[in-house]
């Protein structure tokens, strides 16, 4: 035998069902952005060949703009200081946390070319 439930509570129901559809708001525009492109590739009623022109077309912005906040971000937040670094600390920055050089160089100069502070605010961010 099963207890009697609210009326407000439905067979099979899991938290947050009813808000499954509602759209998320986003903080910043370039969130905002990629969001748009990545549901334009949802829109229907086109025919295939210029439906998958759309698709990779909004595909590239999405992943576009999602690259380039990233990096326009840490370049805006971190200015890059005339510092000498280490081939030795980038190379060992670009095997241990997946970096490009020029990541792991800017990564370095913004921390005075110390590799252990430098790791510490990757893992960190």
């Amino acid at each position: 035998m099963t207890e009697e439930q609210p009326p407000h509570v439905h067979k099979g129901a899991t938290v947050g069902d009813g808000d499954d559809d509602s759209p998320t708001v986003t903080k910043y525009a370039e969130d905002r952005k990629a969001a748009s492109a990545l549901a334009s590739l949802d829109v229907a009623d086109h025919d295939e060949a210029s439906s998958r022109e759309v698709d990779s077309e909004a595909v590239n912005k999405a992943m576009k703009s999602l690259g380039d906040s990233k990096s326009s971000t840490f370049a805006k937040a971190n200015p890059t200081k005339n510092v000498k670094v280490d081939d030795k600390d980038v190379n060992l920055l670009i095997e241990e946390l997946d970096l490009t050089k020029l990541r792991a160089t800017e990564l370095l100069k913004a921390h005075d070319g110390d590799v252990v502070r430098a790791m510490r605010a990757w893992v960190q961010a």
